[in-house]
C-alpha cells in the first residue's frame, strides 16, 4: 500500500499470501499472520487518510456486512472511507468483499461475543461465551478469523449485539486483544466508554466506538440523526469521533447516505478506523 493518498489507486489490496498462515481447524482455514518481511495486515489492507488540515475527523463503522446482499450493496455504494465489519455468518461473500474492496472500503472482521442479555440475545453458534474454556473460546475465535482474509482488524460489534457480557469478563477480551496483537491487527471495541469498560492494556492497537448509531430496535429516524448530530459535537470537542452502525437496514443506511453526503460541507473529514486507531497505554 502505497505511503501517500496521491499514489493510491483506490483499491484495498486483495488478500496477500504471505500475509495468511494455516489454522488448526477442520479443514484448516488461513488466519491472519505479521510477514516475514514485518508486515502487518493492518497497515497493508488499510486505507488511506487524507490530511484533515485541522479539521475534526469522523470514522464510521458499518457492522453486519456480508449478511442481506441488496444492504451490503448500499453499503458498498457509501463514501469509501466508510469502515465495513463482516458478519461471521454471510454466505457467499467472495463478491461483495470483492466489491467493498474495489470501492475502497478497509473491512474488519466480526468476533461474535456473547452479549449482556444471554440468552434472552444469542450472537449464535459462533459465539465467544463466558462458560467456555480459554482453549474453545481460543478455537472459535480462529475459526471466525478464518472464514474471510484481508482485514485491518477485529471488532465485537456483530448482528446488532456488541458482546458486552464477555468483554467484561476476566480473561475473555484480554484473550482476544493479545491474539489480534500477535497477528497485527487491530481492535475495534464497540462499547461506548463508561462503567465496566475499562481501557485497552498497553501494547493493544485499537479503538473505541464513540456513539452507537442506531441503538434503538428498531432504529427511527429522529433517533438516528440525534445520534449523528452527538458524534459531531464529539467530533468538535477531541477532533475526532467514530460511530457505530450495528446492524445493516435500510432506514439507517438512508440516513448515513445523507449525512455522509453533506459531511465535508459541514467541515468534517470522513476518515477509515485504521486512521483513528493507535496503541492504547494504561493510565491509572
Amino acid at each position: 500500500m502505497p505511503d501517500k493518498p496521491s499514489e493510491w489507486d483506490g483499491r484495498i489490496p486483495e488478500p496477500d499470501r504471505a500475509l495468511l498462515e494455516p489454522g488448526h481447524g477442520t479443514p484448516p482455514g488461513l488466519l491472519p499472520r505479521i510477514a516475514a518481511d514485518g508486515r502487518m495486515p493492518r497497515k497493508v489492507y488499510a486505507r488511506p487518510a487524507l490530511p484533515s488540515d485541522g479539521r475534526p475527523r469522523i470514522a464510521l463503522v458499518l457492522a453486519g456486512f456480508g449478511g442481506a446482499e441488496a444492504d451490503s450493496r448500499t453499503a458498498i455504494a457509501l463514501p469509501g472511507p466508510v469502515t465495513l465489519a463482516v458478519s461471521a455468518y454471510g454466505r457467499n461473500q467472495d463478491a461483495l468483499l470483492a466489491a467493498a474492496r474495489a470501492a475502497g472500503h478497509e473491512l474488519l472482521a466480526s468476533v461474535q461475543m456473547e452479549p449482556e442479555r444471554f440468552p434472552l440475545d444469542d450472537a449464535g453458534r459462533l459465539s465467544l461465551l463466558t462458560g467456555a474454556s480459554l482453549e474453545a473460546n481460543q478455537a472459535m475465535l480462529e475459526t471466525v478469523m478464518s472464514r474471510i482474509q484481508g482485514y485491518v482488524g477485529l471488532t465485537g460489534a456483530s448482528d446488532g449485539l456488541r458482546g458486552e457480557r464477555f468483554a467484561g469478563q476476566g480473561g475473555g477480551l484480554p484473550q482476544v486483544l493479545a491474539d489480534a496483537a500477535r497477528r497485527g491487527l487491530l481492535y475495534l471495541d464497540p462499547r461506548p466508554p463508561g462503567p465496566g469498560v475499562a481501557p485497552m492494556p498497553a501494547g493493544t492497537y485499537g479503538a473505541v466506538v464513540d456513539v452507537v448509531i442506531d441503538a434503538g430496535d428498531p432504529p427511527a429516524r429522529a433517533e438516528i440523526e440525534g445520534r449523528l448530530v452527538a458524534l459531531e459535537r464529539l467530533a468538535r470537542e477531541r477532533g475526532t469521533a467514530i460511530g457505530l452502525v450495528g446492524r445493516l437496514r435500510p432506514v439507517t443506511l438512508e440516513r448515513i447516505a445523507a449525512w455522509a453526503q453533506d459531511a465535508e460541507a459541514r467541515g468534517f473529514v470522513l476518515v477509515p478506523v485504521s486512521a483513528v486507531s493507535g496503541e492504547r497505554v494504561e493510565t491509572n
